[in-house]
């Protein structure tokens, strides 16, 4: 099976940027190939395509892969190292303060959190949701992930950090538990009372993206009611965060989505509770002393006292190791 290779490296990223490189490489990806052979297939001089052809070498991106003597002439054979590359960089501000990556489940109490501490370290968010944030951490795109993904056993999180770093000493702290439920309209115009009423055609709902812990939750509860997803209108439609699923509830742009009962409270809505989850922060060992103001922070009580705004949060166990 041919393999794809990651790119993290800016200065090859700036490297592939300039379009006739890229084209090189693509054909050596193919087969291998002399100069004569990239000269002919890009109507280019051989001279021209050598130049390319040294840049390249130079970063790694290819090689010569057979020497071949045809009478008197010498022809290499280049090909490249990877059989299809994957670019990934991420560009930080050039700040004197540290950067730390977030990746995961959006939580607003996290957002609180990133405001106290803007003075001390730039606490940048990627909201991709619980299970793409714990792949993200495996690929290192970041330091630190929230989730809050209930395995069918009933236990939160563990089980799926210890499938997806069985070889990695990384630690879970608990944030915070959270109230999720039904978030609706004041007044419930619709008259919305349980999950299975999203499924009425009268009711627009928007769902959460795919991977995140509050999706893979409405799916299981969706299979236990028997609830064709077929039957729910705006199903296919996707928001990354509660607060955006909130504000189309309040913008009347759907009738009901599934959420924080915070969100609901700081957009105005009514919300139907269904059930208390608890959100872990997930980090590798060695970031530990990086993230060590936010793990310090969320032990004390201030924190507890921020939570303690926050409709529907509880600060019980917040900053507790999670055994695994």
């Amino acid at each position: 099976m041919k393999t794809i290779s990651p790119i993290n490296s800016f200065d090859k990223i700036k490297l592939l940027a300039d379009s006739r490189r890229m084209d090189i490489l693509r054909l050596l990806m193919a087969a291998p190939a002399t100069l004569t052979h990239l000269a002919r297939t890009l109507k280019q001089s051989p001279a021209w395509v050598r130049h390319h052809i040294l840049a390249l070498e130079s970063a790694g991106l290819i090689e010569i892969s057979e020497v071949r003597r045809t009478g008197k002439v010498m022809e290499k054979f280049y090909r490249a190292k990877a059989d299809a590359l994957l670019v990934q960089e991420i560009i930080l501000p050039k700040s004197k303060k540290p950067s730390v990556i977030f990746s995961g489940s959006h939580d607003i109490a996290l957002e609180n959190v990133t405001e106290y501490l803007a003075k001390h370290v730039n606490l940048l968010s990627l909201p991709v949701g619980s299970l793409d944030g714990l792949v993200n951490l495996r690929q290192g795109l970041c330091q630190i992930s929230g989730s809050h993904l209930l395995d069918v056993n009933g236990e939160y999180n563990t089980p799926f950090v210890k499938r997806l770093f069985p070889d990695r000493d990384v630690e879970v702290i608990t944030l915070a538990y959270r109230t999720q439920g039904l978030m609706i309209a004041s007044g419930n115009p619709k008259g919305i009372r349980n999950i299975s009423d999203i499924a009425n055609p009268n009711i627009r709902f928007a769902n959460r993206n795919a991977g995140s812990g509050t999706r893979l939750w409405l799916d299981a509860e969706l299979r236990k009611h028997k609830v064709p997803v077929e039957q729910i209108s705006g199903y296919e439609n996707q928001v990354k965060t509660h607060s955006e699923a909130a504000n189309l509830v309040a913008q009347n742009k759907v009738d009901v989505s599934l959420g924080l009962q915070a969100a609901a409270h700081q957009n105005g809505l009514d919300f139907i509770p269904l059930f208390e989850e608890r959100y872990d922060l997930v980090l590798p060992r060695e970031q530990e002393q990086n993230l060590n103001l936010l793990l310090e922070y969320i032990q004390t009580k201030n924190f507890r006292e921020m939570l303690t705004t926050l409709t529907g949060y509880s600060s019980k166990h917040s900053g507790e190791l999670v055994r695994l």
